[in-house]
């Protein structure tokens, strides 16, 4: 499926995290959230070094080409801070901290779909490619995909990115997107079909759309 050819290469990289000295909780995400709970010293810069680029990928796909992807960002792990009291399984420190990246993410899609509509003008206005090495027809495709997400719901949209592009499971979507299993099967085939309709009038898409049938 094509989604799945979203890699957030084209993304700036989340900025490299300044060194962060061993502490006893590194790769204890129990003993992180403890530490992160009574407010320790360097819990934070652990917790963000763990975490930051698989929720800058997570939230590139879910968006696309923002001018707001850093700020979203960042606005996930605050409210993933203020939100990890609720946690009752550290253990599961991962999938918790992916699901307020998820809900962020959509609150922002959200807020962009309105702006949209009050302005009349596209959802998503990518910027001009960068001159290092992007390959045109590669730009012009991913302005076509995320011109064809943008035609979907906001939720049928998070669904189909996180099921094919972030490689979720029926299960895990399910939990990220605060929905049943069966609301996720269901926005998933409504995706799904609405993607492939609408792929084959996205000359841009070319190569891609031929690989999907």
């Amino acid at each position: 499926m094509l989604v799945t050819t979203l890699r957030p290469s084209s993304a700036p990289a989340p900025r490299p995290a300044s060194p962060v000295r061993s502490l006893p909780f590194q790769g204890d995400d129990a003993a992180m959230v403890a530490a992160l709970l009574r407010g320790h010293p360097g819990a934070a810069s652990v917790f963000h070094a763990r975490f930051a680029r698989k929720v800058h990928g997570l939230i590139y796909r879910l968006l696309g080409p923002d001018s707001e992807l850093e700020d979203t960002m960042q606005d996930a792990f605050v409210r993933t801070l203020e939100a990890l009291p609720n946690l009752r399984d550290p253990s599961a420190l991962e999938s918790f901290v992916l699901g307020v990246a998820v809900r962020t993410a959509r609150t922002r899609l959200q807020s962009r779909a309105r702006r949209a509509w009050l302005r009349i003008v596209p959802n998503t206005e990518l910027p001009d490619p960068p001159d290092h090495g992007v390959d045109p027809a590669e730009f012009a495709a991913l302005r076509a995909l995320y011109r064809l997400l943008d035609s979907l719901s906001v939720d049928d949209r998070m669904v189909l990115v996180l099921r094919h592009a972030a490689g979720m499971t029926l299960i895990e979507t399910a939990e990220a997107c605060h929905m049943s299993l069966a609301t996720v099967k269901r926005r998933l085939t409504r995706a799904e079909r609405a993607f492939h309709e609408r792929a084959q009038h996205e000359p841009a898409l070319g190569a891609w759309w031929e690989e999907m049938k």
